[in-house]
């Protein structure tokens, strides 16, 4: 009998201490914010636009399995719209087809925070997938252009991949463009002449980066290529998602 109590009390002082430690280990996790687009209109074409599955699928879960608590954030709230191209069998990726086939994030994805209630203080790092949806809303979202701003001036990393670093054609730091000087990358000019949309988007990405002063550089069309330059961290199309989130995990170590 006394065994028995013995082991019960051993079994309830290690559960105790599980749970001690699970919830050490929760509050010490790193957190990162990704911001995706509400615009599901490809100007004024008639067709769908949105956030592309695969930029956000891939960073996503190489982020999540090295145990980064991921919260989702849109300029409207709720569920934002998927680039039904992105959604084509055609583009799966072993990524996209986990995001798929995942409820909780479906759920998830269902539930984003409207980018207005955000506050960097919350979270470690910020992460914006692309697609062509961020050319008509957050380029120009004044919450999405404080949010950048607040968290690079309090020295944490912020990622952007293909379209994404679109939005920072409107961030300043101290007066001056956030990029001017540095080294970045995105969906090229000559890519977006490749998918034909050069007279549908609001402007050429790789032009307006370059014009507020920044370094563009690009690797081969379609090719992984990925910049950093301090806390800023760039990706030139789809296939750069996972470089950007290897990248943003090293800052966060």
């Amino acid at each position: 009998m006394k065994k028995i109590a013995l082991l019960a009390i051993i079994a309830f002082a290690t559960a105790g201490v599980s749970a001690v430690a699970q919830k050490s280990n929760k509050k010490g996790m790193k957190k990162v914010l990704f911001v995706v687009t509400s615009n599901d209109k490809l100007g004024n074409t008639g067709e769908k636009t949105g956030f592309w599955s695969e930029e956000f699928a891939a960073p996503y879960y190489e982020l999540l399995d090295k145990g980064i608590e991921i919260t989702i954030a849109s300029p409207l709230g709720g569920q934002p719209p998927i680039d039904p191209k992105s959604a084509d069998p055609s583009s799966a990726t072993e990524d996209t087809k986990r995001f798929d086939a995942d409820k909780g994030l479906q759920e998830k994805l269902k539930n984003t925070l409207k980018l207005s209630t955000v506050n960097q203080k919350d979270y470690d790092a910020v992460f914006y997938p692309g697609g062509h949806g961020p050319l008509w809303d957050l380029v120009q979202d004044k919450s999405s252009i404080a949010l950048i701003e607040d968290f690079y001036t309090h020295k944490k990393p912020v990622a952007f991949v293909c379209h994404a670093p679109a939005v920072l054609k409107n961030v300043k730091v101290k007066g001056e463009y956030l990029v001017k000087g540095k080294k970045v990358t995105g969906f090229t000019n000559a890519e977006e002449e490749a998918v034909g949309l050069t007279k549908v988007v609001p402007f050429l990405l790789e032009d307006a980066l370059a014009s507020n002063g920044a370094i563009f550089s690009k690797g081969a069309n379609w090719q992984p290529y990925a910049v950093e330059d301090g806390l800023l961290i760039t990706g030139q199309n789809p296939a750069s998602s996972k470089l950007v989130a290897g990248k943003l995990l090293e800052k966060l170590k």
